[in-house]
């Protein structure tokens, strides 16, 4: 194995979360997003491998289930975006997404999770890491005094199948390293906390999120890391998050920084990990940055007013969908469970 130093050892909960090479001057590590997403068409094998070998430490992707149980890899829901098609991949089978090649040259296929973990397991990538981000269905909108109750089981459902699928391909494939020390699984709703500890008991957790207060309620839960919209987290009170993440032994990551001053500020707050579409430009300013003072430009700075803006909006629809509170009693039942059902 290559030189290696114990990622966030100290700030994870985990006794040994995972490793990875050595970060320039001890710099956030470079997590690609959605592969070398800049270079190649994303969420590809293309991208990942493109990844890797510019020196990206991990690799953050999108999960999604088949209409026939199969874990791929895409952003979108749909396929119109990277594939051209009109379909959902709820309602494909995988012999079917498995012929269909990305709009964007070269025209790569969709990979399986199970592709992906193949390719890491061979010689000299022990080191990687991954940080999933589980694509969850997003209930129908409807009026707040007449609630979908059939909708919101559905997509309940759907959110069971997806994990425990995500827990039986782990399984199938054998990693020289356990899983357990280079996955993160990525939790977008506090709801569906209870399915990351019935169905992956021993693997850390990482709320993605861009609301600082809903993410605050994260703290609580043990072994639960941040990755955080980078927007929110310019101000005092994403200072103040950063600040209590570290008081409660917790990582923080930042997503999606890809603007040079964005990556300088990342750096200067002294995160742990960057999610970024070029991992190259990222590894580069992590060797040259001094210190110095950070530009921003005024299309930059406005951005980061109408997302600030936006986000309360978009945080007060993503609560009423999927609930307000993180329920420890029901995640702790689940790791219960667990725990039964592996001495049974």
């Amino acid at each position: 194995m290559a030189e290696s130093d114990h990622l966030l050892q100290e700030k994870m909960e985990s006794p040994a979360f995972t490793s990875a090479k050595r970060t320039p001057r001890g710099r956030p590590q470079a997590i690609a997003h959605r592969g070398y997403k800049a270079a190649h068409p994303e969420n590809t094998m293309g991208a990942f491998k493109g990844a890797v070998e510019v020196g990206a430490h991990a690799i953050e992707t999108d999960l999604h289930l088949s209409k026939d149980g199969v874990v791929v890899l895409c952003h979108d829901a749909t396929l119109k975006r990277c594939f051209g098609t009109d379909e959902k991949i709820v309602d494909c089978d995988w012999e079917y997404l498995k012929t269909l090649r990305t709009l964007e040259e070269p025209h790569e296929p969709m990979p399986r999770f199970k592709d992906l973990l193949e390719y890491l397991v061979s010689p000299g990538l022990e080191d990687i890491w991954v940080l999933l981000d589980v694509k969850l269905p997003w209930p129908k909108l409807s009026s707040p005094f007449k609630r979908r109750q059939v909708d919101h089981q559905n997509t309940d459902d759907q959110a069971s199948k997806l994990f425990k699928a995500i827990a039986a391909t782990l399984e199938e494939v054998k990693p020289s390293r356990p899983w357990t020390e280079r996955i993160l699984i990525g939790c977008w709703a506090a709801k569906y906390l209870p399915l990351c500890s019935k169905h992956l008991p021993k693997y850390p957790i990482v709320h993605i999120g861009a609301s600082i207060s809903y993410a605050r309620q994260f703290l609580k839960v043990p072994r639960v890391s941040l990755n955080m919209l980078l927007m929110v987290m310019v101000g005092p009170r994403g200072n103040a998050l950063i600040r209590d993440a570290r008081k409660a032994n917790r990582s923080v990551f930042l997503w999606t920084v890809n603007e040079e001053p964005w990556m300088k500020w990342s750096i200067k707050k002294g995160v742990d990990g960057v999610v970024t579409d070029d991992p190259k430009k990222y590894l580069e300013i992590c060797k040259t940055y001094e210190g110095e003072k950070i530009h921003h430009s005024l299309r930059s700075l406005l951005f980061l007013f109408s997302v600030n803006v936006l986000v309360p909006l978009f945080s007060t629809v993503f609560r009423y969908n999927y609930g307000f509170n993180v329920d420890l009693r029901k995640f702790r039942k689940g790791l219960e469970s667990s725990t039964t059902m592996a001495a049974a």
